[in-house]
């Protein structure tokens, strides 16, 4: 299991990606970028690392 810490809720993770809330949500039910829950609360939770690959990916499909 990760550390409680290399995971983001919600709000940090769209302020990151300079999206709202609602899009992240919504990015995140179609799949396009990873969830998981937190089994206590049912918060949704981002890893770090999964915001810097769909900002990376993002960026090179800007590149072309």
């Amino acid at each position: 299991m990760k550390k409680f810490n290399e995971y983001v809720r919600v709000a940090e993770a769209a302020r990151t990606l300079g999206v709202s809330q609602n899009t992240l949500r919504a990015w995140a039910a179609a799949g396009k970028i990873p969830v998981r829950r937190n089994p206590a609360n049912g918060y949704r939770l981002f890893l770090r690392r999964d915001l810097e690959r769909f900002l990376a990916k993002a960026a090179r499909n800007i590149e072309r």
